[in-house]
């Protein structure tokens, strides 16, 4: 049970206990105290310190013991998804601040095992982590250390290109179609129903076979492309067609899963830490702070919470709605005769007792996503007490004041900032561009442009992974662009509306991209 002192390890039973008693369900918590350094270190393998060696992981250590050393920031706690979940305690932290962070822990434990966005997640990550490893220190031995590093460099460099939504559900698979499944194909006639000469047009009408004909063309145009559908998922699509060599894949595929497995943290990053800071606040204020603590709880607590405007602090934001939500299921501030109501002061004042909040709370906490969650819960009241408003600055005071008091702006933005962990959603639609195997993706353009010189070195990545050209379709200023990278010229060239791929995301006027390519 870790390496706490008597003393501490009496408040976790005690917390523990609590967290129990208030409907928290989780798994075995290991608490370890450790020293400033060791923290630092934990956290800088992402709190597997049996990964792999990688000089990011240095890098990191560097920066979180040099912020640490001048005073910048601090690691107050560091809990890993696990069954059973391993926290870490800072040696140095004050008595109170042990207790607040024993609280915080057993929250988000209690979110890990219990949110459905977490339920694909390995529960012995611990022991995955040091198999992954185990295997690429073989690796290492075998093929070099900086040649591995520098794929892994390479991998790193792609792990955002994943989707995020495949555990939950099946998309299909992309698979290239047998010669025979393609005779098949080519063989496809409009069905007739049987009827007399004189009655065949009635029975059959052109119309129908013509629109008939259209529809099994057009499925036979898509089931020729591969992959047969835009595949979101582009680090599958690589670990299963791009002529890598067998250990290459092997690392891909860990990395991979890695990437899974941290995934729905960026999913549920608010509504994580929301929940572990409402229930430490519960816990702390009336169970495990005494008098002679409740000062400095509160100092450490406000840090925290603290936020400016426009700035977004996932703990402050978190907390707050879920406060919001209790209260409003508590006074019955929902449903359809909550909703109908257009006075402003009756639904300030609106208070018919349901106590359904705690139920309600832990319901949102089963189901919900930080997308689904700001969406469904950030109400008009909530934005205005929370003063969620679009700030700019004063260009003749430089003041920070505030542009607009529309709530729905900053639930538009706050809304398009999540949507895939604000990463670009890049699939890939043509595996065989121009019949060259040349690999053609396709950014699903959401209200902002890519970063060209990023996007420029993610072609560039893909590339080292394909051998062969590559291009990005994209929307630039308003314009339909591709982006392609051949090994050797990274060009930039538009879209029209003639442009032969399936898929595009814009169109643009102008001299087509083909003319630049030959």
């Amino acid at each position: 049970m870790g390496n706490l002192t008597p003393e501490l390890a009496a408040f976790r039973d005690e917390t523990r206990d609590l967290a129990k008693s208030y409907g928290l369900d989780f798994y075995e918590v290991i608490f370890e105290l450790v020293d400033y350094d060791e923290l630092n270190m934990i956290a800088s393998y992402g709190g597997f310190p049996t990964r792999y060696p990688h000089w990011r992981f240095g890098m990191e250590y560097e920066q979180l013991s040099k912020s640490y050393a001048y005073g910048l920031s601090k690691i107050y706690e560091l809990v890993i998804n696990n069954d059973p979940c391993y926290a870490y305690l800072m040696r140095s932290n004050a008595l109170t601040e042990q207790k607040l962070v024993m609280a915080h822990v057993y929250g988000h434990c209690d979110f890990f095992k219990n949110n459905a966005w977490f339920s694909h997640t390995s529960r012995k990550m611990m022991d995955v982590m040091a198999n992954h490893g185990a295997r690429i220190r073989r690796y290492m031995d075998r093929h070099g250390q900086e040649r591995v590093e520098d794929f892994i460099d390479l991998v790193h460099s792609l792990d955002n290109l994943i989707d995020p939504y495949s555990p939950y559900f099946d998309r299909g698979t992309s698979r290239r179609r047998s010669a025979r499944q393609g005779e098949e194909a080519a063989q496809r006639e409009v069905k007739k129903i049987a009827a007399k000469d004189y009655m065949d047009r009635y029975i059959n009408p052109p119309e129908f076979l013509a629109r008939e004909r259209a529809r099994i063309e057009r499925e036979e145009q898509q089931s020729r492309q591969f992959p047969a559908r835009p595949e979101r998922d582009v680090l599958k699509f690589l670990l299963d067609y791009a002529p890598l060599e067998t250990w290459e894949q092997d690392v891909l595929a860990m990395l991979r899963e890695e990437a899974y497995y941290f995934a729905p943290q960026g999913m549920t990053k608010i509504m994580n830490e929301g929940w572990a800071v409402f229930w430490h606040s519960l816990l702390m204020t009336r169970h495990l702070c005494d008098a002679t603590e409740i000062v400095n709880y509160c100092d450490t607590h406000s840090g925290t919470l603290g936020t400016s405007p426009g700035q977004l602090n996932p703990y402050k934001l978190g907390v707050e709605l879920f406060r919001d939500i209790e209260q409003r299921w508590n006074t019955g501030k929902f449903g359809l005769e909550y909703q109908s109501c257009d006075d402003p002061e009756v639904r300030k004042h609106w208070h018919k007792p349901t106590n359904e909040g705690r139920a309600k709370i832990f319901e949102v906490r089963r189901i919900y996503n930080d997308i689904t969650f700001v969406d469904e819960f950030v109400t008009p009241e909530f934005a205005e007490a929370q003063k969620m408003f679009v700030y700019g600055q004063d260009p003749s005071t430089g003041e920070i004041v505030i542009v607009d008091r529309d709530y729905r702006v900053v639930k538009t933005q706050l809304l398009e900032a999540l949507t895939n962990h604000g990463n670009p959603i890049i699939k890939v639609v043509d595996a065989n561009h121009r019949n060259r195997g040349e690999l053609y993706l396709v950014h699903q353009w959401v209200k902002g442009d890519l970063q060209l010189d990023e996007a420029m070195l993610t072609l560039k990545g893909l590339y080292q992974m394909w051998k062969r050209p590559v291009h990005i379709e994209t929307v630039q200023d308003g314009k339909g662009r591709l982006l392609s990278f051949d090994g050797e010229e990274a060009t930039t060239t538009e879209v029209t509306s003639s442009h032969p791929v399936t898929g595009r995301v814009g169109v643009a006027v102008g001299k087509e991209a083909g003319e630049d390519e030959g």
